[in-house]
């Protein structure tokens, strides 16, 4: 699988059966050749879609199960939104 297939995935938190979004990045690390991260941008500031400052940044440890359509984690939502750039 190549990185850009993530970002056609949605990203669905199996706790509480919420619709996160669609992974938008990921965080590698180059001299283990491991992914440690996937980012997910998080909800808007407004109606859920202007101005985004927060994402979930989500360890690979969490992610249960990468279906054709969908990538499903197991997170506490709180915990893993961060602001931009942390």
């Amino acid at each position: 699988m190549r990185v850009a297939d993530l970002r056609l995935k949605e990203v669905i938190n199996s706790c509480n059966c919420k619709r996160l979004g669609f992974a938008s990045d990921i965080i590698f690390d180059i001299c283990r050749g491991e992914i440690i991260a996937i980012i997910v941008p998080g909800p808007g500031k407004f109606c859920q879609i202007f101005g985004r400052d927060m994402e979930y940044v989500i360890p690979y440890r969490c992610i249960k199960q990468i279906g054709d359509d969908i990538i499903l984690v197991e997170i506490n939502d709180e915990e893993m939104l961060k602001k931009c750039g942390e």
